[in-house]
């Protein structure tokens, strides 16, 4: 996991998350521009994740455990693909939040994924 791929997985989560979660706030219901945020997040994931996989493949490994890392990313392939489900069964503006929740879930679970890959870890 690169600086840079992490960078963009991380601002594209957060942007993706606010914007569904301000949208949802104002009553919106979703939309085709709010999936297509939660879209470009899953699509930076599994860019991540066939990065990842080709870093690992040629000999890298993650300073923490690798396998808690693919763990991670996994498990964050999953979150945005469950909300866009929930989204189109429930089209209210509650789904739309649950969305932004979706985009910055995945945000932080980046973090922990850069946390585990680099070990720069902040202690507090």
């Amino acid at each position: 996991m690169t600086d840079l791929s992490y960078q963009i997985l991380v601002v594209a989560a957060l942007i993706s998350g606010c914007y569904a979660l301000l949208l949802g706030l104002i009553g919106r219901a979703p939309s085709w521009w709010s999936v297509g945020a939660t879209a470009v997040v899953e699509l930076a994931l599994l860019v991540q994740l066939i990065w990842s996989s080709v870093l690992v493949s040629q000999g890298a490994n993650a300073t923490g455990d690798t396998l808690e890392f693919f763990g991670y990313i996994i498990t964050a392939l999953l979150i945005p693909p469950a909300s866009v489900i929930w989204a189109i069964f429930e089209r209210t503006r509650w789904s739309t939040v649950v969305m932004g929740v979706a985009g910055l879930t995945v945000a932080v679970m980046a973090v922990r994924m850069w946390q585990i890959w680099s070990g720069n870890v902040l202690h507090f």
